[in-house]
């Protein structure tokens, strides 16, 4: 009798579960398809609110310093003699 009425009580769970999933996951699809829409939206209007033919740098590499090269000395281009 323990059997069936564990059986009884795992089969009543996974179908709740299963209609749980069933009306919560839409609602997750859609507020996800929602931001990423708001957000590809935000980025579009940010390229256009630029004007037209200006450069933008969003990353300089940082300088060598020059000190650094002038310590290295002179280099000679040579040919290799056999």
């Amino acid at each position: 009798m323990a059997l069936v009425k564990f059986i009884f009580i795992t089969i009543l769970v996974l179908w709740l579960i299963r209609m749980l999933i069933r009306l919560i996951l839409p609602m997750l699809f859609n507020n996800l398809a929602s931001k990423v829409q708001s957000q590809a939206t935000g980025q579009q209007q940010q390229r256009r609110s630029k004007p037209e033919g200006s450069i933008s740098i969003d990353y300089m590499p940082p300088k060598p310093d020059q000190s650094k090269t002038d310590k290295l000395g002179d280099f000679v281009d040579y040919e290799e003699l056999k």
